[in-house]
């Protein structure tokens, strides 16, 4: 079998930079596996994807130039209909033979199989491997089909009819296997040996490859490109921290802009930049999101992480004198700098406070009304939520902060870079003098924004973060604004794992169940303050209307929350069987579920966990059938039977030990205690009929039942751990 290396290259204009990683990730792997679907590679064939601004490329190793032929059984029809009753071939069997290229000498080798319904004949045969080019051709095909392409373009060809679709004009196609050419054709291009590089600084044009291993190579030598995405953003990272390092500072780590600049360049070169110190007055969030944004250049800090008036830029070309390079970056620059110094300097000219009126010309939503209602629901709920926190003090700041969390988004700095919302509140609340725990909380009411991010850094701050998140989910899912599949327009998933994480990791003794119904009262309480009139006149042509809340809205954003928490925990590690033993209590204070959860796990453990389970389990059940409902109360004088006896005596000790350690907060000792149980309740089931005939002796075993089922469940219900 004659098998080489393999390289396929799609030449393209520039490609989409954000896209760029994906597509030439989906290109070489789609295009391997197609080959390996048809039996052209080897248990050891390795993929190797490469991705440029200008190509997308795929070299696997050790392909073969045919498949190997392979015996396949090809079923072909019903016995009852291919043999008649003396077991010929029917006409209709033999025209089937007749199309897969047999004959009637056939019918003695065919197989006679039942598949569950019926006897079926089988046809074994020889099925020719795939040959080389028909199988490139349909992987290429399906590699090009099957790239994540954001937005496709339609473009003619050279003979000025036919138009293709695709990511960008495609302008040279290469197959080589080994040093041979493989003839496979699409988007209107014939495969060759020929390449492109560099537009401006490759030593040859065309680049014309020796065979598949050459590619890399030749590319670099020959066309002054480094075709590997994985290499190129090696080599920029290398040559962006050595470039910092001369000047003794460190470029900002961001790995998106990392791969989008990576996306920009074939051969990177970077070089140094620096802007007037004037523009330092300005945040340094301003001019870092700026540069990055708009420039794509890497802003260097100090050693203290504060931004200075250097950075990094990624030049595509490496001319013998780059001042000409630098000295254009650093003209573009200045401008969006100036731009951002101007839109400070205005901004700080208004009072936070003075831009409150415009945002009730704001519409947040035209059944929730204006931002500045908004504000005002969002007030009352940071208020209640600082006065349970903190009392007067905190509730005063709270309410403070939330009045002012918005104003922000009137700024010109913000309306510019929307990117900055709070961040620039926080800059500003401080400049007017406001009390640092209210600006930090304007900045941080937005936290966490995602997965990972951090907390807001005071309790002011975590009062209106989790005020905002609440009014945000409680109301839209009054109004039916709920996620629905994949789709969530308003991020209400992300708002409801704010809440947890805050809930959580900030140890709040404030029950989720409380601060949902506070936040369904504030919003109906605020809900239908102004007239139709009223609305109207300020809002104008604006469609806003009044509405009246889901009566179902409590409930809803409560599954909704727990359903999101329970995924949550188990992401973290945690087993289903854990976490729905613990939420299935639905406990109102979520702070509390990490020690319960650490708690079931350490039941778990224990020899007697498995039998107390199953016991547990069995309890409930036995009390979801008891008629009516069962007190957990049990006369001592009516316990008769010894194991009865046992279990009240042994249940007294043990309620005892694990009610305080609960109280006390240590669930996991309050959930061990419950082992030395295993033995009196193994013997209560053993040996007591809890159905008996006299309805005083049940009622009072029932009773015992359910003192044994309330205490065992007070951490967990341990049922859910039953297998």
């Amino acid at each position: 079998m004659n098998n080489h290396n393999l390289l396929v290259e799609l030449f393209v204009e520039e490609l989409p930079p954000k896209a760029l990683k994906k597509l030439g990730e989906s290109f070489a792997n789609t295009l391997f596996e197609s080959l390996k679907s048809q039996g052209l590679t080897a248990e050891n064939s390795v993929v190797t994807p490469y991705a440029s601004p200008r190509r997308l490329a795929s070299h696997v190793t050790n392909v073969a130039a045919k498949g190997a032929d392979k015996k396949v059984s090809q079923k072909l029809m019903p016995a009852s209909v291919g043999l008649d009753a003396n077991g010929n071939a029917t006409p209709a069997l033999l025209k089937k033979l007749q199309s897969l290229g047999a004959d009637e000498s056939a019918v003695a080798s065919l197989k006679n199989e039942h598949d569950g319904k019926a006897d079926v004949l089988f046809l074994d045969a020889m099925q020719a491997g795939a040959n080389l080019q028909d199988a490139l051709q349909k992987a290429v095909d399906e590699a090009i089909q099957k790239l994540p392409i954001p937005k496709v373009m339609t473009y003619q060809l050279a003979d000025g009819w036919t138009s293709v679709n695709f990511v960008r004009p495609a302008h040279g196609l290469v197959a080589l296997h080994g040093s041979d050419v493989v003839a496979i054709s699409v988007l209107g291009l014939t495969a060759g040996n020929q390449t492109q590089g560099h537009r401006f600084e490759a030593a040859v044009s065309p680049v014309i490859l020796n065979n598949a291993d050459s590619y890399t190579e030749q590319l670099k030598t020959e066309g002054a490109v480094i075709a590997s995405f994985a290499e190129r953003r090696a080599e920029i990272e290398h040559q962006l921290n050595a470039a910092a390092a001369k000047q003794n500072l460190t470029p900002i780590e961001d790995d998106a802009l990392l791969d989008e600049v990576t996306a920009l360049v074939e051969r990177p070169n970077v070089l140094l930049g620096q802007f007037e110190e004037v523009y330092l007055e300005v945040p340094q969030e301003c001019l870092i999101l700026t540069m990055k944004a708009n420039q794509k250049y890497f802003p260097l800090l100090d050693s203290n992480g504060k931004l200075t008036n250097k950075f990094l830029i990624v030049s595509n070309i490496s001319p013998a004198d780059p001042s000409a390079v630098i000295g254009g970056n650093e003209r573009v620059v200045r401008p969006r700098l100036a731009d951002a110094k101007f839109f400070f300097d205005q901004d700080r000219k208004k009072t936070l406070e003075s831009r409150l009126s415009s945002l009730d010309k704001v519409v947040y939503h035209n059944k929730l009304g204006s931002q500045g209602e908004r504000t005002e629901r969002v007030r009352a709920i940071a208020k209640a939520i600082g006065q349970q926190l903190g009392g007067d003090d905190l509730a005063a700041k709270a309410d403070k902060a939330a009045q002012l969390a918005k104003a922000d988004l009137i700024t010109d700095m913000v309306g510019e870079f929307p990117e900055l919302q709070g961040i620039m509140g926080r800059y500003y609340a401080q400049h007017e003098g406001l009390d640092n725990d209210v600006a930090f909380a304007i900045e941080d009411h937005y936290k966490p924004r995602f997965s990972g991010d951090e907390l807001p850094r005071n309790q002011v701050g975590v009062s209106v973060a989790l005020a905002d998140k609440l009014e945000t989910l409680v109301g839209l899912f009054g109004i039916g604004e709920k996620p629905t599949g994949d789709k969530d327009p308003f991020a209400l998933r992300r708002h409801a794992l704010g809440i947890v994480r805050l809930l959580i990791e900030c140890k709040l003794n404030l029950s989720l169940n409380d601060l949902i119904t506070i936040t369904v009262k504030e919003i109906k309480n605020t809900d239908h303050q102004k007239s139709w009139a009223e609305r109207m006149s300020q809002y104008g042509s604006v469609a806003y209307q009044t509405h009246m809340l889901d009566p179902n809205t409590y409930s809803l954003v409560s599954v909704f929350t727990y359903d999101r928490l329970a995924g949550s925990l188990r992401e973290q590690g945690s087993s289903p069987q854990e976490v729905d033993a613990v939420l299935s209590l639905n406990p109102a204070l979520l702070s509390d579920i990490p020690q319960r959860l650490a708690a079931v796990r350490a039941f778990s453990s224990l020899p007697e966990a498995d039998s107390l389970a199953a016991a547990n389990k069995r309890v409930g059940n036995i009390l979801k059938k008891a008629d009516g409902e069962v007190k957990a109360e049990v006369s001592a004088h009516l316990l008769l039977e010894a194991s009865e006896v046992a279990l009240h005596d042994a249940l007294g000790k043990v309620k005892t030990t694990a009610d305080s350690t609960f109280e006390s907060g240590d669930y996991t000792a309050s959930l061990k205690s419950l082992a030395a149980l295993k033995a009196p309740v193994d013997a209560f089931f053993d040996n007591v009929m809890v159905n008996a005939d006299d309805p005083a002796l049940r009622a009072n075993r029932l009773g015992l039942l359910a003192t044994l089922h309330q205490a065992m469940n007070r951490v967990a219900d341990l049922s859910k751990l039953a297998s």
